[in-house]
């Protein structure tokens, strides 16, 4: 059987999960049934697994995935185990480190070490292990990672390399939306057009609602900003982008800060881990650090 009607068969799965909407990726996936080959069962396996993580659904994954499982699934295990278990962290990215130093051994395995490096905020590690991969996927992951370091000129000529494989992509597409937000002006309405074409054919889900409420704060449409991110949090209270989106939406039109800091402990209650908060937790640590540093000495003059 050709990749095209692999491809065919994994469409929808994949399409689905590259939008964020990660239950009905698994509903697809639970359709597919009988593959036409195993390889299309293992890719099948994969998205719905990386679904459940999506939904930090960790055990599921640590049920299922044993040591008789594909080895392209394997890796998914260890980023479960990394995400559900913040005392195994260290130990899991030293095996890592030790697992990709010479090797890696296929694009999952690839994808698994790029996420938990950027989690771990080695955005270096992360580039440099992927920087092997061809596929699509390995190649937005480059593109996020690269306007993550404000490079967009080097992120647009790793789209091209995108567009060349596949222009009509899913995974293009959003890739194309992302460069074009990050290229700002005139560029921002053509990002809210893909993301408003991908909703058409898709449905509405966080993922895209996100992506055009900041092409809305761009060009400082803040009203339809809020309404898009109004829908997307109707659709999931936690998500995190669109608590990060909503606090930074209220402090550009003035509202009430009371707002904005209920969003900003609501993400801080179901995302301690974020990288935001990270950042600022260690920016108030050394806020308070360099204010001791002032603390005005008392003196005792005598009577």
């Amino acid at each position: 059987m050709s990749r095209q009607q692999h491809d065919d068969e994994l469409f929808e799965i994949r399409n689905y999960y590259y939008i964020g909407n990660y239950q009905q990726c698994i509903n697809e996936a639970q359709k597919l049934r009988k593959p036409s080959t195993p390889e299309v069962a293992i890719q099948r396996d994969i998205y719905t697994y990386r679904s459940y993580m999506a939904q930090n659904k960790f055990l599921v994954v640590l049920d299922e995935i044993q040591s008789s499982s594909p080895d392209e699934v394997q890796p998914l295990r260890l980023l479960a185990e990394y995400l559900s278990s913040k005392q195994k962290r260290e130990a899991i990215v030293g095996q890592l480190d030790q697992r990709v130093a010479n090797n890696v051994e296929n694009d999952t395995l690839a994808l698994v070490a790029a996420t938990i490096y950027v989690n771990q905020n080695n955005l270096e590690a992360a580039y440099r292990v992927l920087h092997a991969c061809e596929s699509l996927e390995a190649v937005a992951f480059i593109i996020d990672i690269l306007l993550k370091i404000d490079r967009v000129d080097l992120a647009r000529k790793k789209l091209k390399d995108m567009q060349e494989k596949d222009d009509d992509a899913t995974l293009t597409q959003l890739a194309q939306a992302w460069v074009n937000v990050a290229s700002g002006g005139e560029k921002l309405q053509d990002a809210y057009y893909i993301y408003q074409e991908l909703v058409d054919k898709y449905g509405a889900t966080p993922l895209l609602l996100n992506g055009q409420a900041v092409a809305f704060i761009g060009q400082g449409k803040y009203e339809e900003a809020e309404a898009a991110l109004q829908e997307a949090l109707d659709k999931d209270a936690n998500y995190p982008d669109t608590l990060i989106n909503l606090i930074v939406l209220h402090r550009h039109i003035g509202k009430s800060p009371e707002i904005a800091n209920r969003y900003l402990s609501q993400l801080k209650d179901a995302h301690a881990d974020h990288p935001l908060i990270k950042d600022l937790k260690q920016k108030e640590n050394d806020f308070g650090r360099i204010c001791q540093q002032y603390v005005p000495t008392v003196t005792t003059l005598p009577a």
